[in-house]
């Protein structure tokens, strides 16, 4: 198996803050609008530089989404963000009247997203988000993995014509994709080539999925690892190319069973090509305070669980 190394620990909201002041010194179109939150989404530098193009909303979540709107019709590419469950719970209906059935050209960018929130709690910590997202037509959801990829998908949305969201988060992760990577939307990566199962894995859960592997081998289980960073559209051909291979699959992710990855994957194979699935998700729970390592564990998501998940689908084969 491929060995995965990383320099350092970074965490992904400081990719999107990166990725979105580079935006800024090649484009002026591209706008950031923020509800009072600038420090948390790494979006000082952005503001700090460029003033006239940057809009302090406040705790007006809703209010920033029609803004954002509104600010496409005359060409501007807007970058609306706040914590992920204020930028989609507190203001969907906003989202989908102004943004995506309107077919707006917003960035919605999401940060804090999943149980790794910490010790913020239940209230902040939305694990239904990419499943509020991915149901609204027309709509691109992105969930990167790293601080690189991060910043790689920041850049690339701003050449995307149309409603995209973006999600990531506040731990700090190992940084181990390529620095000068091209992010192409709807196009998985194939991390491992492997014979055994597929894993196919999102955001904060291809570490770890990268580190399952690894024990997986050790017991003589050969892992197909894909990094599924773009949910919507979803990278059928790379999927159903590895299970028709590997004729088992588990999905991770830090979000809730229902609405999430493993859901649009099983809806995928139960069409075109039915296989053994296991999928490593939270089942039906809201999260709660804590750190976000222990976080993980308690609600099943962490590596053994996905090592367990491997074992489990291939006894199904």
């Amino acid at each position: 198996m491929k060995t995965f190394e990383y320099k350092e620990k970074k965490d992904t909201r400081s990719g999107f803050g990166a990725g979105l002041f580079e935006l800024g010194k090649k484009n002026e179109n591209i706008v950031a609008l923020c509800a009072d939150l600038t420090g948390s989404l790494k979006m000082n530098e952005f503001a700090d530089e460029f003033a006239d193009r940057f809009y302090q909303c406040g705790i007006a979540e809703a209010n920033m989404m029609g803004v954002a709107a509104g600010l496409t019709i005359g060409g501007k590419i807007p970058f609306a963000g706040t914590f992920a469950n204020f930028a989609t719970g507190r203001v969907y209906d906003q989202i989908r009247q102004s943004i995506a059935y309107s077919e707006k050209n917003v960035k919605i960018c999401a940060s804090h997203a999943g149980l790794t929130l910490g010790e913020d709690g239940a209230t902040h910590q939305i694990m239904e988000d990419i499943g509020l997202m991915k149901m609204l037509p027309g709509m691109v959801v992105i969930n990167p993995c790293d601080y690189n990829q991060t910043k790689a998908a920041t850049i690339a949305i701003a050449e995307h014509e149309g409603p995209v969201y973006l999600r990531f988060g506040r731990p700090k992760v190992p940084n181990f994709t390529p620095e000068d990577q091209k992010f192409e939307i709807g196009k998985a990566l194939l991390l491992t080539k492997g014979t055994d199962v597929t894993i196919a894995a999102t955001g904060h859960l291809v570490w770890k999925s990268i580190e399952a592997a690894e024990k997986l081998e050790e017991k003589g289980i050969s892992v197909e690892l894909i990094n599924i960073h773009t949910i919507k559209p979803l990278d059928q051909e790379t999927i159903l190319n590895s299970v028709s291979k590997t004729k088992a699959i588990v999905t991770a992710e830090e979000h809730l069973l229902n609405g999430g990855l493993g859901d649009s994957i099983a809806q995928l194979l139960s069409r075109k090509m039915p296989t053994p699935i296991e999928m490593v998700a939270v089942d039906d729970k809201f999260g709660e305070s804590g750190k976000p390592g222990e976080l993980l564990t308690k609600y099943g998501i962490d590596t053994n669980n996905i090592v367990s998940a491997v074992e489990n689908v291939l006894k199904r084969k």
